[in-house]
């Protein structure tokens, strides 16, 4: 993970229906607007981020989305981190392949979600939850 100075106070939403998952896509759009990234830079940090929330939701038993700006002194950039004090993941090398799921759904899983952002640092424990960080830095 890289290295970033925040440039303001982070801001929590809570993760504990489908209304918080949408209100996490909208507040990282708020963000990266904010942070100046590119249309298409902000669509992939909140595709990413609805991905990771609905995970939260749905694997973690609900959770939080902490949103901040950072700057790592050449760019801007927006840091999202997802917590949850869930079952945990208990093979993080199979959830992180392509095309795996537990859901038999189609969603991007963590793999995809990976792709779409910069910086991705995944720290979980089974029984303890999962922290998933993730950044989308300026172009």
């Amino acid at each position: 993970m890289t290295a970033g100075v925040d440039l303001g106070a982070p801001q929590i939403q809570a993760i504990r229906s489908d209304d918080d998952v949408v209100r996490v896509r909208q507040l990282v759009r708020t963000v990266a607007v904010a942070a100046k990234l590119s249309l298409v830079d902000q669509t992939k940090l909140v595709t990413a981020a609805s991905e990771l929330a609905r995970n939260t939701l749905i694997y973690g038993g609900g959770g939080s989305a902490e949103v901040a700006s950072v700057d790592d002194g050449r760019r801007r950039g927006v840091r999202i981190v997802f917590a949850d004090s869930g079952p945990g993941i208990p093979d993080l090398d199979l959830a992180l392949t392509d095309g795996y799921t537990t859901g038999g759904g189609l969603g991007l899983g963590l793999s995809g979600a990976r792709r779409l952002v910069d910086d991705f640092d995944v720290v979980t424990a089974v029984g303890e939850g999962t922290r998933i960080t993730i950044t989308k830095w300026s172009r």
